[in-house]
């Protein structure tokens, strides 16, 4: 896996890089990757096709590999696996840290994860079996076991001792938990206060009150309150309150990260993509557009029916489908505020489905307001150019439609988490074609009533 050069300066450009690959020349292309840092050789990894980046990757040093293979995301590393020989596949899987581990066995075929895990040591394979143990979206799921951990009676200096004999293997050091005989989490020090404390102080006299999370949690809940509380880790604790692992800040990014590509992918309408853009097979685009795109579809025939049901209002004062356009798309976009709105709040924990009444509340008043503020306008408009009459249904119409799309795009989301349903789900497509119909049923009734047809 290891081919060391020379430390020489070179040009390196993605064209020179594919020449050497093209022509089979592995030292040029070992040389040019000696001048590249990690973040570039990632770069690099997303952009190269399966076979490319398995040469690269084993012309890096085995460290360097090592921690290219920690920071890809899990779809290129079950690719990368693909292409790499089984002895290469072992020594990768059980270099890295068992959160890392757990990352890649969920992106993995059954069949291969119970290998690689069969060819771990027994201790490395009790650890991974653990992590793997817990709910599939709880942050227990993402956590290392891997810590430094105190006592309350330990001395600074014999921290220091044991945080100087865990640097290689412990996934942080600069939070050290303190806890007490039965493991249960008593209090946290930092590293720097430990450092600062007299070599023979206690660190009962320093530790300060811990945050900790239950191992259950959802990884997005416990990754949010890492970042807000700006932790570098987050102590994860079982129900008796006894550390079980850590979430540390990196940890946190990469869930949020994660969490914020698959919410924008399905409030646009499609399933987030497990790989970078260009390196996605067209099949896969597809795939994961199409199954949205026929759930819309069938749901846009019921806008359809509701033009069909009053086809015979249409007929009588064509002057209104002019306006279908604006006010469908008016309700569209008033639901989709709505809904994002209240998906963040969700996110942050600042409201639940118990809130479902004081949302609809205010996303009623809040829809009412819009639309008398648009309403006014759009009436003034019709009515100039039109007659008054037509310039009331419009207003009226404005005024309904967001109070109604703003009501429906506020709950779906809380509907959505009550049911155990991710909110993204709700996507903004669907919210559209839902309030389509429901804006059109809105404006013709305002419509025969005005208008006395």
């Amino acid at each position: 896996m290891t081919f060391t050069t020379p430390d020489v300066q070179i040009d390196v450009t993605d064209q020179t890089l594919r020449e050497a690959l093209a022509d089979h020349d592995l030292v040029s292309l070992a040389r040019q990757l000696g001048t590249l840092d990690l973040s570039e050789i990632l770069d690099l990894s997303g952009r190269l096709e399966d076979r490319e980046r398995a040469v690269v990757f084993r012309l890096l040093p085995k460290g360097q590999a090592i921690e290219v293979f920690e920071r890809l995301d899990p779809a290129l590393q079950h690719e990368l696996l693909h292409d790499l020989q089984s002895g290469e596949v072992a020594e990768l899987f059980a270099a890295l840290e068992p959160d890392d581990r757990v990352w890649l066995l969920d992106e993995l075929p059954a069949g291969l994860a119970t290998r690689l895990l069969r060819g771990l040591p027994e201790h490395e394979r009790a650890v991974t079996a653990t992590v793997l143990g817990y709910p599939q979206d709880s942050v227990g799921r993402r956590m290392s076991p891997a810590f430094v951990a105190a006592h309350p009676g330990d001395t600074a200096g014999e921290t220091l001792e044991r945080v100087r004999a865990r640097l290689d293997d412990a996934e942080t050091v600069y939070t050290i938990p303190v806890l007490d005989g039965t493991r249960k989490l008593v209090g946290v020090i930092s590293l720097r206060d430990v450092l600062r404390a007299a070599p023979q102080q206690d660190i009962a006299e320093v530790m300060v009150d811990p945050h900790s999370v239950s191992a259950t949690e959802t990884a997005e809940l416990a990754a949010r309150r890492c970042s807000e509380l700006r932790l570098s880790a987050l102590p994860v604790v079982d129900a008796e309150e006894r550390l079980v692992g850590i979430l540390t800040l990196d940890d946190a990014a990469r869930i949020l990260e994660r969490e914020q590509d698959e919410d924008s992918a399905r409030q646009g309408g499609t399933e987030p993509l497990r790989r970078p853009y260009l390196g996605t097979p067209v099949r896969t685009i597809v795939r994961s557009r199409i199954v949205w795109l026929l759930v819309l579809a069938v749901g846009a025939t019921l806008t359809v029916q509701v033009l069909d049901a009053f086809e015979a209002t249409l007929e009588q004062v064509t002057v209104l489908a002019l306006f279908v356009p604006l006010l469908i798309g008016t309700g569209g976009n008033t639901g989709n505020q709505a809904a994002t709105t209240v998906t963040r709040a969700l996110a942050l924990g600042d409201v639940g489905p118990r809130d479902v009444l004081r949302v609809l509340a205010r996303e009623l008043r809040v829809g009412l307001l819009m639309g008398l503020l648009l309403g006014v306008l759009g009436a003034g408009i019709a009515g100039l150019v039109y007659e008054p009459r037509i310039g009331a249904v419009i207003g009226l119409t404005l005024v309904g439609i967001c109070a109604v799309a703003a009501a429906i795009g506020g709950i779906m989301p809380l509907i959505a988490r009550a049911v155990k349903v991710d909110p993204a789900v709700f996507s903004n497509p669907f919210i559209s074609t839902f309030v389509d119909a429901t804006g059109l049923v809105v404006y013709f009734l305002i419509a025969r009533a005005v208008l006395g047809l």
